[in-house]
């Protein structure tokens, strides 16, 4: 039977086409409108970088470092130089400021700043930027804020040191060991006693086992009590008394890094999440130990001369906590002091083969593996790391053997 054409399928059919057209449109027209995540809490630091190479190459260090850490743990990270920017407007947008190596000098910077603190905000601070001579400068600042008062001493040279957590139910120190190692620097000491004051929160602070701090015995601490990081109870802030890197300073080589210790890392970075309402603890971030390499006769495994030219030689030495003694066990199984990696002389594998510091290049004759009884074990020649001679005189160089497990073969390596 013959039935009229309706133009209902034709209707279906171009209804499905618009479809289909529309589904395709949204596949690629997608991707532009994919929102990306808003960071947890915005960072500006403030810096000057232009005094003290020591400082300098800290600064360096931490807007490389911080921007990586936030990339993970979901904070953004604006560095300047522009102190002018420290007004309410502009510090509106951020919930932490940090002060890498100085702090603000005009007034009306002050007041932006403390008015900023006294709403809620977060503030850390490191190194310089509690350093005055004159702490009426900014009363408010020095006195009542930091607590310090006024410089009073500072050690020469840099150094790691021993640091005793003093506050373990702080979120900054979550999870952390009672003591921790430090990142080099150089160390101040203040006016006041920060625990004769009762808003101020010690987080850490020099352990008694790490003295004498100091490599020059004129500017060196043998005894005390030195806070190190605190707290302010009635603010959300932080001060961290290291940025200091150790330097070559007739080369501006840097020597050390402030975020070679992943227990020092870890209690920044808690602390940094904690001034941006953020909770839990991290993961320390660099994934390697740094300290001292303890060895035969009580003896440290020392860079000559803490020269960190190719071809340095690598020796035992009274211990003293020194760059030249500050070793990072790195997950590659490479050791690094002065920025250099601890290097088997020309690839060598035959005995009495000296250990020296070379330029990091991943092969073989830099890499190390714990073995029996203490011991270092260089892979590629299959030998151990000895002391010479089977001495612990200071200056003993280093050398690779057959491993024998004798005490001049046995090692302890920072943890």
């Amino acid at each position: 039977m013959f039935r009229p054409r309706t133009q209902f399928p034709w209707s279906r059919t171009l209804l499905r086409l618009f479809a289909l057209f529309a589904v395709l449109l949204g596949v690629q027209a997608g991707p532009a409108h994919t929102a990306q995540a808003a960071p947890a809490f915005k960072v500006i630091a403030f810096y000057n970088g232009t005094y003290d190479a020591a400082h300098i190459s800290f600064d360096h260090e931490a807007n490389a470092w911080f921007p990586q850490q936030g990339a993970q743990y979901g904070f953004s990270y604006t560095a300047t130089t522009d102190w002018s920017q420290l007004n309410t407007t502009n510090l509106a947008n951020y919930q932490v400021v940090l002060f890498l190596d100085d702090y603000p000098h005009t007034a009306a910077q002050q007041s932006a700043f403390q008015t900023y603190m006294n709403n809620g905000g977060g503030w850390m601070g490191f190194h310089v930027s509690a350093f005055n001579t004159d702490s009426s400068d900014w009363s408010w600042y020095h006195n009542t804020f930091l607590g310090t008062g006024t410089f009073q001493t500072n050690t020469w040279g840099p150094t790691s040191e021993t640091l005793k957590i003093e506050d373990p139910n702080h979120a900054a120190t979550a999870g952390l060991s009672s003591t921790i190692t430090s990142s080099v620097s150089e160390w101040y000491s203040w006016q006041y006693d920060l625990r004769q004051n009762p808003a101020i929160d010690i987080l850490a602070s020099m352990d008694q086992s790490t003295f004498p701090i100091g490599t020059d015995p004129n500017q060196s601490w043998y005894s005390g009590y030195y806070p190190i990081v605190w707290s302010n109870r009635n603010y959300k802030m932080i001060y961290a008394n290291f940025g200091h890197n150790a330097m070559d300073y007739s080369t501006n080589t840097a020597l050390s890094s402030t975020f070679a210790s992943a227990q020092q890392n870890q209690l920044v970075l808690q602390g940094l999440r904690w001034l941006g309402g953020q909770s839990g603890p991290v993961t320390p971030p660099s994934g390697s130990a740094t300290g001292p390499i303890h060895g035969y006769g009580g003896k440290c495994v020392d860079v000559a001369g803490a020269s960190s030219a190719n071809g340095t030689a690598v020796q035992l030495y009274d211990c003293n906590a020194s760059g030249a003694q500050t070793w990072t066990v790195a997950s590659d199984g490479t050791l690094k002091a002065l920025g250099k990696c601890m290097d088997v002389t020309s690839a060598g594998t035959a005995n009495g083969t000296t250990v020296q510091l070379y330029d990091c290049n991943g092969t073989g004759s830099q890499k190390w593996q714990p073995g029996a009884g203490g011991s270092l074990v260089n892979p590629q020649s299959g030998k151990c790391l000895d002391a010479t001679g089977n001495s612990s005189a200071n200056g003993t160089r280093l050398q690779i053997w057959s491993c024998s497990g004798a005490a001049n073969q046995s090692w302890t390596l920072p943890s």
